[in-house]
């Protein structure tokens, strides 16, 4: 039998209809008892809802139950939470995948900003077809993204104005706070489009013409009271890109601008061989007192532009907390410096005011060799804030290792603040390691994180681990060094006391089943111990058996244990497994899946 619609649920479908196709019903609604005001926000979808909101009765009206938005000066009905709960429920049924990766304070504005980013992205890609003509924001928005809004039914949506990019971008505009532009939407007319954004985040990708500039440019001084963080990605930047990007970023009238954070991925600066900096980016620099993050990775650098770069960033008076040069060609960028101490050096025409304020310096993949180590030595005399240095995938060698031992122990003296190293792929080898391990319990315990991953080490290494296993250490990444059965068994022969440990990686080392014989010792002696990595180290099957009966023994706050990897059929207890072994409601173990075959790992020197 058929269900027969109630009178109620008929006139809120009435409502509903007539709310979204604009009709003038929206005061009286205001007036609904609050039961069937609410029933009606239930059953409307996101436009019709934002409709609802954003018309609602200005402040010299008197209707009861509600209160200013003082952001729109709107009113809006006290029951928020019941509107609250209606923008994250659309956010999560659009985007699943999005919802488990943000946690915003306004699911209404993280809904509107998300939509018009689709609507653009969507709008670039009909814009690059050869045979487009005509203007961007008359570029129609397909069915399927109207539907999920709640605009349909209409039965011309080509002459429909709710239909086109522009509608978009003047109604839900003012919800963008952040938005990815391709190339071909930084346009004159994309600047106009986006005229009731409040950017505060940019990021640009492909950009690579004059006109593509010259419509950027215009956006950028539009947005340059609210933008706070610019990112350029796969963007080909002349001298004259850079110089007219800086110049557009600067306050009318005064010579600053507000940027926090400005990055440059993976691009090219076609003269960066021949020239050192743009003027343009000198002037940025030395006008950005709330610049805290600079990033230059993967653009092809050489010598010259890093090492202007670190000369300029020398004498600035900054915040710059986060210089980023990885994955560039920077190798003798500081071959001056390795003279003598800063101090005496004739490039001491600074006091390094930006570099004292340094946190994080990343020179990751950057060719940089022993003598390079030894020059930087010197300049990290410059940061004595520096928390986080990475020389990974650097052929640096034992003796560059060892260069810096001299460095930790004046720092360390001076209360330096290096808490996290990171030596990955550096072609070291036992003994550097084992010296500069070694070494580590003279740092005075400030040292917290260290990772010698992806280093041929050896079961010899294990003597030198476990003394620094048995400091201040808090996470230790020893992912592929060669460990094997005798390094482990040396290990559980060598731990004595509480460990401090809270993440450690012993991945890829061929452990067998010594893997887990040294887990079943490391949990009782680790109660801090949250995240475990023991990954493809050919453990037979037996051994999750051992390991957990151990992590029943040791009930410490292990969130995350990674046994994956491992060729173990997927048996009945897994499952039973998964639901014994929880914490916060999320599964610990890792196991290996039984849908693919796992391919031996082949971590020969």
């Amino acid at each position: 039998m058929v269900e027969v619609a109630s009178l109620v649920s008929l006139c809120l479908d009435a409502l509903k209809k007539e709310i979204i196709h604009g009709h003038d019903v929206l005061p009286p609604v205001y007036l609904l008892p609050p039961e069937l005001l609410d029933a009606l926000i239930r059953c409307l979808p996101p436009f019709g809802l934002w409709r609802l909101q954003n018309e609602l009765p200005v402040e010299g009206q008197q209707l009861e139950g509600y209160s200013i938005d003082h952001l729109t000066n709107k009113r809006k009905r006290g029951r928020d939470w019941n509107i609250d709960a209606a923008w994250q429920l659309f956010f999560k049924l659009r985007w699943p995948d999005l919802a488990k990766q943000t946690q915003p304070t306004d699911w209404q504005q993280a809904y509107w900003e998300t939509h018009l980013q689709n609507c653009l992205d969507e709008a670039a890609e009909m814009a690059l077809v050869p045979s487009f003509k005509g203007c961007i924001g008359d570029v129609q928005i397909p069915e399927a993204i109207l539907n999920h809004v709640g605009i349909f039914g209409h039965p011309d949506h080509s002459s429909f104005d709710h239909a086109k990019l522009s509608y978009h971008c003047q109604q839900f505009g003012c919800h963008a706070r952040c938005l990815t532009l391709q190339n071909i939407l930084c346009t004159a007319e994309t600047s106009n489009l986006l005229r009731e954004c409040k950017l505060q985040k940019l990021i640009l990708r492909c950009t690579r013409s004059k006109e593509q500039i010259d419509g950027l440019c215009k956006l950028l001084t539009q947005h340059s009271k609210t933008l706070s963080s610019l990112e350029f990605v796969h963007c080909s930047l002349s001298s004259d890109f850079v110089n007219a990007i800086c110049g557009a970023l600067v306050l009318n009238g005064v010579q600053r601008h507000g940027l926090q954070h400005f990055s440059i991925n993976s691009s090219s600066f076609p003269e960066s061989g021949t020239i050192s900096l743009p003027s343009g980016l000198v002037s940025f620099l030395s006008s950005g007192r709330s610049l805290c993050s600079l990033k230059f990775s993967d653009n092809n650098l050489g010598r010259t532009f890093a090492r202007a770069l670190f000369l300029t960033l020398l004498d600035l008076s900054s915040n710059t907390s986060i210089l980023d040069l990885s994955d560039n060609h920077i190798a003798g960028w500081l071959s001056d410096f390795k003279r003598g101490p800063l101090s005496d050096s004739h490039l001491s025409f600074g006091i390094g005011k930006s570099l004292q304020l340094l946190r994080v310096l990343n020179l990751r993949g950057n060719h940089l060799r022993k003598d390079d180590v030894e020059s930087l030595r010197y300049a990290l005399t410059q940061m004595p804030n520096l928390e986080d240095l990475d020389l990974s995938e650097n052929p640096i060698e034992d003796e560059g290792i060892m260069s810096l031992i001299p460095f930790f122990d004046k720092a360390y003296e001076s209360c330096s603040s290096l808490a996290k190293l990171r030596l990955e792929n550096c072609e070291l080898s036992c003994d550097g390691v084992s010296h500069f391990l070694h070494a580590i319990p003279t740092f005075e315990g400030r040292l917290k994180s260290l990772s010698v991953a992806d280093n041929f080490l050896g079961s010899e290494v294990a003597g030198a681990l476990a003394k620094c296993m048995d400091t201040s250490i808090k996470a230790l990444n020893v992912e592929g060094i060669g460990l094997g059965p005798t390094g482990f068994k040396r290990l559980q022969d060598l731990m004595k006391g509480e460990l401090e440990l809270v993440k450690i990686n012993i991945s890829k080392n061929r452990g067998g089943i010594e893997t887990a014989i040294f887990l079943t010792k490391l949990f009782p002696l680790a109660p801090q111990l949250t995240e475990v990595n023991a990954s493809l180290n050919l453990m037979p099957r037996e051994c999750l058996t051992t390991i957990c009966d151990a992590l029943r023994l040791a009930r410490g706050n292990l969130e995350h244990l990674d046994l994956s990897g491992h060729s173990w059929e997927c048996e009945p207890d897994h499952a039973s497994l998964h639901a014994e072994f929880l914490r916060n409601g999320k599964n610990i173990l890792i196991l290996p899946s039984s849908s693919a075959l796992v391919a031996p790992y082949d971590d020969d020197p």
